[in-house]
């Protein structure tokens, strides 16, 4: 093979009259008179093979006379243009690479059924191009994130999926037993967090990891219990410094790739352009419902649960905080936007605010509706941090499933000394979602976890 369809087609007036080798799948096969097309489709996209019978030698000709379409042909000739005007490819020879013992889906109607296409996404991506493109941009994005790591003296390091002790956030995880450890209970990681900081206190300053995390929650348009995201920690800095390495991150990356800083994403425009928006969501909250949330009770918590009929079984501070963000304020964050300064009880492993003991240092950064980044200025007091600990740990023992455990080797290793620091979670499924202009995540995650099959495979 030594040319794609689109590099033939965008290159035309070079190539014509040369020969070249193309390979791909036949989508398409017509017979007219002596002349046979095949629209052949390689990842760039299709170019029709022009072929006469009569000129093709004896293994050439048994070749198209068994092919069918689906198959994966190999076609060696001439770039040309049909009586039409068509680039195309005028065959001297012709090879079966692979043969099809599936027909493929009706080319009018393609492959249409959302489970159908999740489900068998490599026929998915044969007769949904456009696919292809989606995953292409998430794959660029992914680099991008990790090149702009790169030119900050970052270090790539990979830490345990498989955890004694998850930590790092508050979700419910995946269990699974060790057997080599006699049968020692484990737990998929929720996040890469404690691990990361580890590496901190010994000395690396600037370390991340793009990480597949797990969590055992519901799936919606937004979330899946498998999903990616790098994790960064860097010395000596703060959630401030994370702020405006994201806008330049977000801006480059629109500009680079699409050439504007204005994305259409579900009939809007997102503008990309610095600095963006920055929300006090407690103060924002505060002018809505008139109520205070940065110091809750649980008294105080069950009657907003009740009050707000947010219908929390276990309406304990964090939740029902977080609940009223979703109900009052989510909405608002189709451009850009930082929300700041979370309730201190939301954020056990973050900096409390310098002037306001009341909140902490963490921002979550938003685009069209959803959270595409999560950032701290690091805990660094392990006794404030082993006081946080026991909270949760009372909140777990109470029922909160999403409460991780108490982590005495991370405290262990704080109290040699952690330099203050600032940590992101970057996603990298919801800013594809946006770049790529689609509305569920199962979109731009290639093979979604699905519910099994009946028995007859219907």
């Amino acid at each position: 093979m030594t040319h794609h369809a689109k590099e033939i087609k965008d290159n035309f007036g070079e190539l014509e009259g040369r020969e070249v080798n193309i390979a791909g799948r036949a989508m398409q096969m017509r017979q007219m008179g002596g002349i046979t097309f095949i629209d052949i489709q390689d990842k760039s996209g299709k170019i029709q093979s022009l072929i006469r019978n009569n000129e093709l030698d004896e293994r050439s000709l048994l070749v198209l006379t068994n092919s069918s379409i689906g198959d994966n042909l190999g076609v060696r000739g001439i770039v040309m243009k049909s009586k039409r005007g068509e680039i195309s490819v005028g065959a001297r020879e012709i090879t079966m690479l692979s043969k099809t013992l599936r027909t493929l889906p009706n080319k009018w109607q393609g492959l249409t059924d959302t489970e159908a296409r999740y489900r068998y996404r490599h026929l998915d991506l044969m007769m949904n191009q456009e696919v292809l493109k989606t995953f292409e941009i998430r794959s660029k994005f992914m680099r991008h994130v990790r090149d702009t790591l790169d030119s900050r003296g970052a270090i790539e390091v990979e830490t345990p999926i498989l955890q004694d002790v998850y930590g790092g956030a508050k979700a419910k995880p995946f269990k699974t037993t060790y057997h080599t450890l006699d049968d020692k209970q484990m737990f998929l990681r929720i996040s890469d967090e404690l691990y990361l900081k580890r590496l901190i206190i010994g000395g690396a300053e600037r370390v991340y990891e793009v990480s597949k995390d797990f969590r055992n929650e519901d799936a919606d348009t937004t979330h899946n219990p498998e999903f990616t995201q790098i994790e960064y920690y860097e010395a000596y800095s703060d959630y401030e410094t994370f702020m405006g390495m994201m806008e330049e991150m977000m801006r480059s990356f629109a500009l680079n790739t699409f050439g504007t800083l204005k994305i259409e994403y579900q009939g809007e425009i997102v503008d990309f352009t610095p600095p963006f928006a920055r929300m006090y969501w407690v103060d924002e909250l505060r002018r809505i419902i008139g109520v205070d949330i940065s110091s809750l009770s649980d008294e105080e918590a069950a009657k907003i649960n009740d009050s707000e009929q947010l219908g929390l079984k276990h309406p304990d501070p964090y939740h029902v905080a977080d609940t009223l963000f979703d109900k009052y304020l989510k909405g608002k964050t189709m451009q850009p936007t930082f929300v700041l300064d979370f309730p201190a009880y939301m954020c056990p492993l973050t900096k409390i605010k310098r002037g306001n003991p009341l909140r902490a240092e963490r921002f979550e950064l938003y685009v069209g509706r959803m959270e595409v980044a999560n950032s701290y200025s690091e805990l660094t007091d392990p006794v404030y941090q082993r006081k946080m600990f026991e909270d949760q740990e009372r909140e777990r023992k109470k029922g909160d499933e999403e409460a991780p455990p108490f982590d005495e080797e991370f405290l262990d290793a704080m109290e040699y000394g952690m330099p203050p620091t600032a940590g992101i979670g970057i996603s990298i499924d919801r800013p594809t979602m946006v770049f790529s202009n689609q509305t569920s995540i199962k979109e731009v995650i290639l093979f979604p976890p699905m519910k099994s099959l009946p028995p007859d495979g219907s």
